[in-house]
């Protein structure tokens, strides 16, 4: 089916005359005001749908008054990533219970994309945003903020401007994953990453690293690999990592989308290397996959309290909330060094 952009939408006033009532009463009808008979609503609303008319909302909005709508703008990197899905859900849930409805646009990790999606929803007068943000600067943000539009910033913090946060304790969560896997002997560890701009892939990276050096490995970085974005880029990443000579003996992937390349690159592996990823990711209990854990539903919840908050009138300094991870070890990254015969027949672990 096919649509001419010459052809004007439908007027109010057109279906008010479909459904033989007065334009006040079709815009009260399809406004949900209560005053309406339900017959006459009805017959409204089907009006409505058979001519393809909908309410302007934003208009209705300014009209009475307000200069903002219902909806509330949520900025991700990527639509398809289970993270931040289930962000969304746990932020999307708490909005609804106050009357507010959640728009979701993925940047594709963009900057400049991320630039244009925020101007074209603050032009919408939405109540405020959610950003899970790529920029590296976010200045230009700052006025939106002193005329009263809240800002939330998830997962990664804004820079030059004051706004409330909820992160990960990132560090604490890869320091842990490192000393897990130190503590059973292993010392090459492949280290696959995000983006290097990205402040979580440098939260994490700190945290391994505090962990390497812990035990005294100071060359931990000629097993890092950065940059691997996406499923594909990981899986080649960790190939090339196990090609290697000597090759890792266990592997630090530092998101969902990471591990999943890693999995796909073990796949048939004879002895694949220990493996700790960081972020659930689907099975992950099935197949045993060990990580550092988190419920991004939380991430949601506290993001949108945050914004309530300010919606309220809240006017105090910027608030920081920082959601705390565990290691969940489900067997994946329990694998210890492969063992090898020593001269005397004693047997060793290659670390």
């Amino acid at each position: 089916m096919t649509t001419d952009p010459k052809v004007a939408r439908p007027s109010l006033a057109q279906v008010a005359a479909l459904s033989g009532v007065s334009v006040k009463t079709a815009s009260r009808a399809l406004g949900g005001e209560p005053r309406v008979a339900a017959d006459t609503r009805s017959r409204v609303r089907d009006a409505a749908d058979q001519l393809g008319y909908r309410l302007n909302g934003v208009a209705r909005e300014l009209r009475r008054g307000a200069d903002t709508s219902t909806l509330v703008g949520l900025l991700i990197g990527d639509l398809a990533n289970p993270f931040y899905s289930r962000l969304a859900g746990g932020l999307e849930r708490e909005l609804r219970m106050r009357g507010l409805q959640l728009i979701t646009a993925s940047t594709d990790e963009d900057p400049d994309w991320e630039r244009r999606l925020a101007d074209a929803l603050l032009e919408r007068r939405v109540r405020g945003l959610v950003i899970a943000s790529t920029a590296t600067e976010h200045a230009h943000l700052a006025a939106e903020g002193r005329h009263g539009i809240p800002f939330v910033f998830v997962d990664r913090p804004p820079v030059e401007l004051a706004a409330d946060t909820v992160l990960l304790d990132n560090h604490t969560g890869a320091r842990r994953a490192g000393a897990h896997l130190t503590a059973l002997g292993h010392r090459r560890i492949g280290v696959v990453g995000d983006f290097s701009r990205l402040s979580t892939h440098r939260e994490r990276l700190d945290g391994f690293a505090a962990a390497m050096h812990a035990v005294g490995v100071s060359n931990w970085a000629d097993y890092l690999v950065e940059n691997a974005h996406d499923v594909a880029a990981a899986e080649q990443a960790v190939r090339e990592l196990l090609s290697r000579t000597p090759a890792p003996t266990a592997l630090f992937t530092m998101n969902n989308r990471i591990t999943l390349g890693a999995l796909r690159a073990l796949r048939g592996h004879p002895a694949p290397p220990a493996l700790i990823g960081f972020d659930d990711v689907d099975l992950g209990d099935v197949l045993g996959v060990s990580v550092v854990a988190h419920d991004p539903r939380d991430m949601g919840r506290w993001a949108a309290q945050l914004l309530l908050d300010r919606i309220d009138g809240e006017r105090g300094p910027a608030r920081h909330v920082v959601i705390p991870t565990s290691l969940l070890a489900r067997g994946s990254g329990e694998r210890p060094p492969p063992a090898a015969v020593s001269r005397a027949g004693a047997t060793t672990r290659l670390e």
